[in-house]
């Protein structure tokens, strides 16, 4: 996990984003929510960045602005140095080259009328590649599908599969940030560590820069170098992920934390922070057995 040099992998400088919801009255304005307030970060090329944050706290919101599906009402967005806020879409061509999403749900974001070959080879298409045959079967074995899979459809396939496709398709335009946007929370719990694993590896052996988003800090702890902790659209804490697990500064970090479950301790109803305090308690009280 080494640290990336020279111009930022993406930064972000004042962004917000807000929606008008509906009006309820002709004689009040539409409210106004503001779904990402003011955030500033820079992420390093070859870092591994995880954004964690409960349900509505803003996280895919920035994930569409980063990514150039959506504008930011007010601040400036960089990808390697170019801009993507202002931009029309005809613009952001190299965008769909340099940055490639993983999303949630795999079956909803595979065509189910397609091949697995297809699928894959879609970027490659756009880019006006067409004899895709062989590169397809080098991305397949490398989420571990084999070749024959090229030929079978989406629904013929486990989650953690159709997860491993999703990898692939990002992976054919050789993008230099994989952005991955809760891979795995719809998957089963049997088949998010090997799903996590191969995130690890594909960002190694393809020196990718990690943008990671989930709602579960244990899960961004696994792959993550440095974590923001997003709350009501704003960044509360940003920390290396190890410091932040062991000494966290923000109440609503340490909530999240207090929330992780201890596969020991949540059968008896308690949680990772719980018998990480009984262990800081019993060495403050001179009781070092256990």
């Amino acid at each position: 996990m080494g640290e990336g040099t020279g111009t930022p992998a993406v930064e972000l400088r004042g962004v917000s984003r807000q929606f008008r919801r509906r009006r309820t009255s002709l004689l009040t304005p539409a409210p106004v929510v503001d779904a990402v307030r003011d955030v500033s970060v820079t992420v390093a090329r070859g870092e591994r960045f995880g954004i964690v944050g409960e349900s509505g706290s803003g996280k895919s919101t920035l994930l569409r602005l980063v990514s150039g599906l959506d504008q930011p009402t007010a601040g400036e967005i960089l990808v390697e140095g170019r801009p993507v806020h202002d931009q029309p879409a005809r613009r952001l061509g190299w965008l769909r080259e340099t940055l490639q999403l993983v999303f949630q749900d795999p079956m909803s974001s595979l065509d189910p009328r397609m091949r697995v070959r297809d699928i894959v080879a879609e970027p490659l298409v756009a880019q006006g590649r067409h004899d895709n045959r062989e590169r397809v079967h080098e991305l397949l074995e490398a989420v571990g599908m084999s070749a024959e899979a090229a030929d079978r459809y989406p629904h013929q396939f486990s989650g953690g599969q159709r997860q491993r496709i999703s990898v692939a398709r990002a992976l054919a335009p050789g993008p230099d940030i994989l952005v991955a946007d809760e891979p795995v929370s719809a998957l089963d719990v049997s088949v998010r560590a090997q799903v996590l694993n191969l995130i690890d590896e594909v960002v190694d052996g393809f020196d990718l820069t990690l943008i990671f988003v989930s709602h579960d800090l244990s899960v961004v702890r696994h792959v993550c170098d440095r974590v923001a902790v997003m709350r009501r659209g704003e960044f509360v804490e940003v920390a290396p992920t190890e410091q932040l697990w062991n000494d966290p500064q923000h109440p609503y970090t340490q909530q999240l934390l207090a929330a992780v479950p201890d596969l020991h301790g949540a059968l008896a109803g308690r949680t990772a922070r719980d018998l990480a305090a009984d262990v800081a308690r019993r060495g403050q009280d001179g009781d070092g057995t256990g």
